[in-house]
């Protein structure tokens, strides 16, 4: 059983994603709260194993919760919810731990496939501001042309990472490659530990500010 906490300060939005969640098969929300430090209390309290956590909260925002919660010894898996105009605070959200992101009128199948995803150590982006973000990411500074493929990533390890910074599932990456679902699975596991990522959304955000993207 997957269980979840709802962090946002609209009680529509909580009660819309909690009768979502409540209705699959394995998911349980434990908690609600309407603000950021509610959200890093009961987050603490009932440790759930995912947290969606609104960005703009009364009393701390959920980037502050956010990095509150990942300097815990065991912090639960935190998927960030947001709108269009809130990039450089997903951003933000990202480098402090979040795994993940979502936009709030994603829709159901996504709401539930990125609480699955972050409970199973993977990260869901929503698809139509995947590519705004990591943009985003990369008109910072970042020196001239590429930066140098460390010696331990392998070229094809590297196909692995500009196929995940180009927004593609696992199957798309599996199917692109012409290698098998597990065998994606093991180079990210790879790329992952030999980079010093804790996720796909890292892999990503490092490709586009190294300028790995072609």
């Amino acid at each position: 059983m997957t269980t979840v906490l709802l962090a946002d300060d609209q009680e529509m939005v909580r009660t819309g994603f909690r009768l979502i969640l409540t209705a699959e098969d394995g998911i349980e929300v434990v908690g609600e709260a309407s603000t950021g430090v509610d959200a890093v209390a009961l987050a603490r309290r009932l440790r759930p194993d995912v947290v969606l956590m609104d960005i703009r909260m009364p009393e701390l925002d959920g980037l502050e919760a956010t990095r509150a919660l990942m300097a815990d010894p065991t912090p639960p898996r935190i998927v960030v919810v947001t709108t269009f105009d809130l990039d450089e605070y997903v951003y933000g959200a990202l480098r402090a731990g979040a795994c993940g992101f979502l936009l709030k009128d994603a829709g159901p199948r996504l709401l539930v496939e990125a609480v699955r995803a972050a409970a199973n150590g993977d990260a869901l982006v929503s698809p139509s501001v995947t590519v705004r973000l990591l943009q985003h990411l990369a008109a910072r500074p970042a020196g001239n042309g590429a930066r140098p493929v460390p010696e331990q990533i392998s070229p094809r390890e590297l196909d692995v990472v500009r196929a995940v910074a180009r927004g593609r599932t696992n199957a798309e990456i599996a199917a692109e490659l012409f290698v098998s679902l597990s065998t994606v699975k093991t180079h990210l596991t790879n790329i992952q530990a030999k980079l010093g990522l804790r996720n796909r959304v890292e892999t990503a955000a490092w490709a586009w500010e190294n300028g790995h993207v072609g």
